[in-house]
C-alpha cells in the first residue's frame, strides 16, 4: 500500500512570513511617523513634554540608524535563513513521497545498501543437477540421427568429452559436423552448403530430438537426483531477517531450449515446486551459452542480488567455468561422466546432494558460503 503522508505532510510545513532589509526599514519608518503624529496630536495639557520632544530632534536621525541597523542585521541573519529553510523541508518531504513506490507490492532490488546485505540467491543447473539426464540426450539425438538417416553415432565416451565442452544441443551439432563434415539426409539429397540451409537442418535436427527427448521423460525414464527437493524446501524454509539472512532467490538456468527445458521441469518437479522459483533461464534466453558466463550474469541482473551472493550448483566443467567468469561460488554435485574433470576452483564438490542419512550439504551451509561465512568443504 502506498503511503499516503499526513496532513501535515501533504501541506509541507508551514508557511514562515518572508522579511526584507527594505520591509523592515518600511515598518520602522511608518512607526516613527505614527508616533511623531500621535505626540503632535496631544492637547495642551501635555506642553511639558515638548522641551524634551524638541531637544530630541538633533537626535532623530542618529537614534533611528542605531534602531535599522541592528534590524537589518538581526533581518538578514536569522528571518531569511529561516524561511530558507522552511521552504527547503517542505521540497524535500514533497520529493521523498514522490520516490516512494506505487501501486500494488513494490519490486525488491539490490542497491547496495546495508538493507539488502543478507539478501542471497541459490541457482540450479537443470540437466546433471535437477536430473540425471545426459543419458537420455545421448540416446535421443542417436535416435533423431538414425531417423533421419544421418550416418553418426555419439558413444558414450565421446559424448562425455562432447558434452563437457560444448553447451547446448545446436552448438554442439554445429561443432560436430564443422569438425567431421555436413551430413547428408532425409532432409535433402546432398549436405546443406549454404549457412542459411545449415542453420534450417539445426534447427529441424534440434527440434525432432527435443520431442524424442520429451517422449522419454514423459516415459518415466528421468528422475530427480537425491536431495534437490530437500534442498529447495531447506531453502525456502530459512526464516526472513537477522544476522543470518533468510530465505534465497531461487533460479534455474540450464543451457537447454526453453520448451525442452520447462517440459522437462514440468514433468519432474511440478508446478507447485516450480511455484518457489523466482527466474527460470534456457539457452536460447541468451546469446552465448555456458562456458560462457552470460546466464549466470543475466540471472544476477534479473534477481537483483550480486553475483558473489548467488551460489550456483552445477554438475560439469563448462557450468563451473561459466559461474565462475560471472563471479559466482559454485558448488559441484558430480554425475559418472564428469567426475573425472578437474574441479578444483570450485567451492565444494559431492557425488550428490544427498537425502536421510546420506545428505552431503544444506541450505545453511549454502548460505554461509553466500554471506561469506564459510571456507571451503565437501572437497
Amino acid at each position: 500500500m502506498v503511503r499516503q503522508g499526513t496532513r501535515q505532510e501533504q501541506l509541507g510545513s508551514p508557511r514562515l512570513p518572508t522579511f526584507t532589509a527594505h520591509g523592515c526599514l518600511r515598518l520602522l519608518f511608518l512607526r516613527f511617523m505614527q508616533v511623531k503624529l500621535a505626540l503632535r496630536s496631544k492637547p495642551s495639557s501635555t506642553i511639558t513634554i515638548r522641551p524634551f520632544k524638541d531637544s530630541m530632534r538633533p537626535f532623530g536621525n542618529a537614534l533611528l540608524l542605531l534602531v535599522l541597523i541592528p534590524a537589518m542585521l538581526m533581518t538578514h541573519a536569522f528571518l531569511l535563513p529561516a524561511s530558507v529553510l522552511s521552504s527547503s523541508k517542505s521540497i524535500s518531504a514533497s520529493r521523498e513521497r514522490q520516490q516512494q513506490p506505487r501501486g500494488g507490492a513494490a519490486m525488491r532490488l539490490y542497491t547496495g545498501g546495508p538493507a539488502a546485505s543478507q539478501d542471497w540467491a541459490l541457482i540450479f543447473d537443470c540437466d546433471g543437477v535437477i536430473l540425471e539426464s545426459e543419458s537420455l540426450h545421448r540416446e535421443a539425438y542417436n535416435a533423431m540421427f538414425r531417423e533421419f538417416q544421418i550416418s553418426y553415432h555419439w558413444n558414450e565416451e565421446y559424448y562425455d568429452e562432447l558434452q563437457n565442452k560444448i553447451g547446448g544441443g545446436i552448438p554442439k551439432m554445429r561443432y560436430y559436423f564443422g569438425e567431421h563434415g555436413w551430413p547428408s539426409s532425409s532432409l535433402g539429397s546432398s549436405p546443406p552448403s549454404s549457412s542459411e540451409d545449415k542453420e534450417k537442418m539445426l534447427n529441424t535436427l534440434q527440434d525432432r530430438k527435443t520431442d524424442i527427448y520429451k517422449d522419454m521423460i514423459r516415459g518415466g525414464t528421468a528422475q530427480v537426483r537425491p536431495g534437490v527437493l530437500r534442498l529447495i524446501k531447506e531453502a525456502r524454509a530459512l526464516k526472513e531477517g537477522g544476522r543470518e539472512g533468510g530465505a534465497p532467490k531461487l533460479a534455474i538456468c540450464s543451457a537447454s531450449t526453453k520448451t525442452s527445458c520447462l517440459f522437462v521441469l514440468d514433468n519432474l518437479l511440478g508446478e507447485e515446486v516450480l511455484q518457489n522459483f523466482d527466474l527460470i533461464l534456457a539457452g536460447d534466453d541468451v546469446k552465448n551459452r555456458k562456458p560462457d558466463p552470460e546466464i549466470y550474469s543475466m540471472a544476477s541482473e534479473r534477481l537483483g542480488i550480486p553475483a558473489s551472493r548467488s551460489v550456483v550448483i552445477e554438475d560439469s566443467l563448462i557450468g563451473l567455468q561459466a559461474a565462475l567468469g560471472a563471479k559466482m561460488p559454485c558448488i559441484i554435485t558430480s554425475t559418472p561422466s564428469t567426475r573425472g574433470q578437474d574441479f578444483t576452483a570450485a567451492h565444494a564438490v559431492f557425488t550428490e546432494l544427498g537425502d536421510g542419512d546420506g545428505i552431503q550439504v544444506t541450505a545453511k551451509q549454502l548460505r554461509d558460503i553466500a554471506l561469506g561465512n564459510s571456507k571451503g568443504f565437501g572437497k
